[in-house]
Parts: structure tokens; sequence; C-alpha cells
């Protein structure tokens, strides 16, 4: 039986016939009101022939906030349109043709009820930082507000002369207007998900703090902890090169790190990634937050989920790349741990949570952030790992993102991927791990007989529910045997020279379970 869940899509109402190319977002804003002025250029291919379309922009709600468009044109002739319940509904009077490109242009304006976050950082100073994830882009930009449809785009902002931005892409224009405002473009020509463009408009400082094969490595912090922040943010050069070099090229410009008012720890941003206020201490204490933020350039940003039911593809993937970084700069033993404190969490969630990491039931977006997302997704694929063999695994890595660069990717495709580079089936894998929920439960038990130097394991799987099949590791002292579990209970029957000093289960620490071993 193949579970539902392989074709399960989720309940965004995707319009098959358009393919955003670009985005051309003019924004003006103030220090006077919450406001903001906007003018988006959007480039749509159309991939079939059709009069109507939507576009998703908030509405306006009960206190007044969200937007009001004013105005759709196409070539200076004024669009019919409706713009109601978090939609503009465009209808042309004669349809777009089959592989036609057209530049819409929108006005509109309004207060940002979501999406954008306007206010006073912890010094009491203004700013306004995006803040699109899952999807709250369409909160203060007229955007296709899915995974799915990526496409390059210019942030071009109007502010008052005393704010620096920082943006998706890199700088490409700064211009004075007045002596009170000026205008900063910036274009990402990589094409990016919504969920991941972004402005910052506050006070900054900024130092470029190295550069990683032509790469600029930016951090962009509040001017009144500069030292700390720039301390802090350093390590990003190091992290960057790692994964630029283990994974395949880095998508973006620049990569710049943003203290900022983001309502995440951190905020994957494509090329801009966003850090809380706190991030910055002086201490030095935010690599692992820093190297999962980095993670996702190449998992969610570049190669990016089709399907937000897939988002482990991105969380988990930032998780385990994450920990591999770590793995790298402080030995195996560093990654054993992490992998141990994901455990816990992975067997103390389920006790709450019994869906699987592929879970077709969530419809509110804001539940995706779960532990199955991150830390089981990052357990699958550290098992995949040891399933396959380091060698393998990474060269499944590569091509799977070869494959997917600047495009999307369901998890059946990144089976494929793995599968193609070890010439292994994974299908039993994927299936138990992914697209059902639990882990196994195990019982074991050993009896020593002296008489005939046997030892005798009992393995029981415990769980309610299906059986798991894994390889499980088991060490007899200092020698460790590996044996094949697929059955409610087995017995495995081991001669030694003398009796273990102690039993182990999962010594090298592979295995997502819980359980132990006794001895009879």
């Amino acid at each position: 039986m193949i579970s539902t869940s392989l074709w399960a899509t989720d309940p965004y109402p995707k319009n098959d016939a358009i393919d955003v190319r670009h985005y051309h977002f003019l924004l003006e804003l103030n220090d006077t009101t919450n406001v903001i002025y906007g003018e988006a250029l959007v480039s749509i291919f159309f991939k079939k022939s059709t009069s109507t379309f939507s576009l998703d922009l908030s509405s306006k709600d009960s206190k007044g906030r969200g937007m009001e468009t004013l105005e759709v044109t196409l070539n200076g002739a004024k669009v019919n349109y409706t713009h109601a319940n978090g939609k503009i509904k465009i209808a042309l009077t004669a349809p777009a043709r089959a592989n036609e490109t057209l530049v819409f242009k929108i006005i509109y304006r309004g207060e940002p009820g979501d999406g954008l976050v306007i206010g006073k950082n912890k010094f009491g100073d203004r700013g306004f930082f995006g803040d699109n994830w899952p999807d709250r882009g369409h909160q203060w930009l007229p955007v296709v507000d899915h995974p799915s449809d990526k496409a390059s785009v210019d942030f071009s902002i109007i502010a008052p002369m005393h704010y620096s931005v920082v943006a998706s892409g890199i700088k490409v224009e700064e211009s004075y207007i007045s002596e009170k405002r000026k205008l900063t473009r910036y274009h990402e020509e990589a094409p990016i998900p919504v969920k991941v463009m972004v402005v910052g408009i506050a006070r900054f400082a900024m130092e470029v703090s190295g550069r990683v094969d032509g790469i600029p490595v930016e951090s962009w912090v509040y001017p009144q902890n500069k030292a700390e922040g720039f301390y802090d943010y350093a390590v990003s050069s190091k992290v960057l090169d790692y994964f630029h070099t283990h994974i395949g090229p880095y998508s973006y410009a620049k990569l710049a790190n943003v203290q900022s008012k983001t309502s995440y720890g951190g905020l994957e941003n494509a090329g801009t990634i966003f850090y809380f206020e706190n991030s910055v201490t002086g201490k030095g204490n935010v690599e692992g937050l820093i190297a999962h933020e980095t993670a996702h350039q190449w998992f969610g940003d570049s190669a990016s989920e089709k399907d937000w039911y897939h988002v482990w593809l991105s969380e988990g993937f930032a998780t385990y790349f994450a920990n591999l970084y770590l793995e790298h700069v402080y030995g195996h033993d560093r990654i054993v741990k992490e992998q141990k404190t994901d455990r816990e969490q992975v067997v103390k969630y389920f006790a709450k949570n019994p869906n699987p990491v592929l879970d077709t039931t969530i419809t509110d977006l804001m539940k995706l952030l779960t532990t199955n997302s991150y830390q089981k997704g990052g357990w699958v694929l550290h098992m995949l790992r040891h399933e396959m063999g380091d060698q393998n695994f990474w060269k499944g890595i590569r091509n799977y993102y070869a494959t997917y660069r600047n495009g999307n990717a369901l998890t059946s495709d990144l089976q494929r991927k793995m599968e193609e580079a070890s010439g292994k089936d994974l299908a039993g894998f994927f299936k138990q791990w992914i697209y059902k929920g639990g882990h196994p439960k195990i019982g074991g038990t050993w009896q020593w007989d002296e008489a005939s130097k046997n030892l005798s394991i009992q393995v029981t799987q415990d769980q309610t529910g299906d059986l798991f099949r894994f390889p499980l590791e088991i060490a007899l002292g200092e020698d460790v045997k590996t044996v094949i579990i697929d059955k409610k209970n087995q017995g495995f029957s081991f001669s030694l020279a003398s009796k273990p000093a102690q039993i182990v289960l999962d010594p090298g620490t592979w295995l997502l379970f819980e359980g132990g071993i006794a001895e009879k």
C-alpha cells in the first residue's frame, strides 16, 4: 500500500496558468505613520491562455489595517480587478496567450497588519523589517505567496535619509531625492520564493567581514552594539565556506547577516539572513544558529520545497547540515552530542503528536514548525547517511542540489537522487521514516552462558502500530555487531571468548529509537 501523502498537496489554490518571473517593488516609507505606499511591477509568464488570474494581497481588516489596491494597469491601460478576501482578482478584456509574458503594475497603500514589522528596536530606534515566512509576504506585497512560484526581485525603497537599507540581492542604486529622502534599490537575479524575499530599513552599522570565492559576507547590526555584533557574526565566512565547498555553488550575490526585529530566532531570507535582536551578545555563541540559517541558503531558498507539506526538505536539512558543520569544526563527538539531544526531542514530541514528518493534516502553516520538520527530519538524513555511506550520501546531496538549485523539489525527488547515488532501493526507508509516524521502541535482554561461552540477545519492537525494518548496531564490549531488525521478536546468538563488560544498543548513535537492553 502506498500512502496518500505521496500525492497530497497543500491547500493553497495554485493557478497552473501563470508563473511570476520577476517582481519590482517600489515602496515609500515615512516616520509619521505606518502606512506604506507601493507600486509593484509583476512580470507574469502565461503557461496557458487565460483571461483571469489572482495575486495575493491582504485586504483591509476591521481595524483598518491591510492593503487597498488603487489601480492595476497593463501597458498604461487600466485593467479590471476586484480586491477582497486577500486576493486581487484580475480580469483581462482579451485572454493572455500561452507563452506570453505581460507586466502588470499594481498601485496600492495601507498599514501592514503583519509581514512587515514596523516599530522601535530594543534601543528605541524605529525600523522596518520584512518577516514573510511562511506566507505573510502578501500582507504587504502583491505576490503569488507560495514557494512553488519563484521569481527574481528588485526592491526600490524611498525612505528618510537617516535610514540604511539592506535587501535581497546587491545594491545597484542609491539616489538622493531631496534633503530628507533617498531611494535605495537592490536587485536579486536568482529566482527565490516570496517567503525569503526581504528588506530591512533601520539605523545600521555595516561591515564586510570577509569574502568566500568572491562572495561578500556582511554584518548589519544596530550601531549601539556594533562591536559585539561584528564579533558574533564574523564566523559566517567560515560557515559559508564549508557549505559552498561541500554542497555546491552558493546561489546569491552576497551573504548579509542582519540584526533585526524578526519574530523568529533566525529567518533564512535569501542572501540576507535576519536574526533576532538578542542574537548579538558579544559572546560568539550563535555559531549553530548561523550554520542553520546559512544551510537554508542551499535547502529551502535555492532548492525549495514545491509544496508546504514537504517543508522538512528545508527545516530538516538546515537542522542536520548545521550539525554536519559542527562535526566538521569540532569533531565527530560533537555531532553525536547534537543527535542525541535531537533524538530526545523527537521521542518527547511523538508522545504528544504521533503524526508523520510529511503531515497532510496541517492547515495552519505556522504549525509546520514542529520537531518532526526539524529534528526528526534531520535524524532521517543522519540515518540515510549511515544507510548509504558518507561517499554516496554526499554524492546524492550534491546531485540533488545541482538538479534543483533555483528550483523546487518534493520528497520523491530527493529519494530518487539518493537511490541513484547509492544504487539502493530506498522506498521502504522513506515510507517508514517520512510518510509514516513514529519510531522503533526497542526492548532488549541478554543472557550469558559461561559453559558454552555463548551470548543470547532478544530484541522486541514494543511500539504500537507498524513494525520498522532497520539495521541495529550492538556493542558487545569492544566488538560491534550489526543485525537487521524487522520482526516483533528476534533472537541472536554470539560465541565470544568471555562475557562482555557491557552490552550497548546503537553505540554509534545512528538510529532514531527509544528503549534499551538489560541483562536477563
